[in-house]
């Protein structure tokens, strides 16, 4: 899924109008993607405009119990994966710089 701001807003001074974000995943309805300083992050769903609606097919997919979704690729579904991530554990990063490489061509965390 490939998302676009749909405006500058100063909430979000790591996301730049008019650039592109590929989606690795959806928590509780939100968008996790790269930002501009390659960290996976969440934000809300309702900032940007969908440009490609299509999803991997790979993704997992549950919802909880105010229907909320959560979708993410198997190597990026495991408890505590983003927790390790931002620990800078390597092996947490790695999937993630495979699946934004595959999908894109560019590896955004080493920005």
């Amino acid at each position: 899924m490939i998302v676009q701001p749909k405006a500058d807003d100063p909430r979000y001074c790591d996301l730049s109008a008019g650039q592109t974000y590929l989606v690795i995943g959806i928590e509780a309805d939100d968008f996790r993607l790269l930002n501009d300083r390659g960290r996976p992050f969440l934000y809300p769903a309702e900032l940007f405009d969908v440009i490609d609606a299509r999803e991997p097919s790979d993704w997992v997919t549950e919802y909880g119990e105010d229907g909320e979704r959560y979708s993410y690729p198997r190597p990026l579904d495991g408890p505590g994966f983003f927790e390790d991530f931002f620990d800078a554990d390597e092996v947490a990063r790695q999937p993630v710089v495979e699946r934004c490489a595959e999908a894109s061509g560019s590896d955004r965390l080493n920005r």
